[in-house]
């Protein structure tokens, strides 16, 4: 399903990878993430994704024209992970309704691993 917004000049539509990468990079940018994760769930290992992989570690879903929004995060050994979950939500939050116009509803961040950063 796509974005939808509406006004006098008429519609614009926005693809879910999209906003997929857009949120996948703001989040990047927070504090204490490490980056987006991708789980193998035959073997039950975790990778991290590259740059250019973002979106494989956020899943959106769009109902009545308002945003969820799954990430799958690796996050720096020794921070709080309340803490960047709070900077990650009210960050992606701001600049995801921002740049689509739509609301977001919910945010959902799944920590899949913890790295020590140099």
């Amino acid at each position: 399903m796509k974005g939808r917004i509406s006004n006098k000049m008429g519609e614009i539509l926005i693809d879910e990878d999209v906003i997929a990468k857009y949120a996948g990079s703001t989040a990047v940018e927070c504090f204490g993430i490490v980056g987006m994760a991708v789980v193998n769930m035959k073997e039950g290992l975790v990778r991290l994704l590259k740059k250019e992989s973002l979106t494989n570690g956020i899943s959106i879903a769009i109902h009545d024209n308002k945003l969820t929004i799954d990430f799958h995060v690796i996050v720096a050994y020794g921070v709080s992970i309340q803490a960047v979950a709070d900077v990650l939500f009210s960050s992606v939050k701001y600049k995801v309704e921002e740049f689509t116009g739509m609301e977001i509803e919910k945010i959902n961040m799944y920590v899949e691993g913890v790295r020590v950063i140099d």
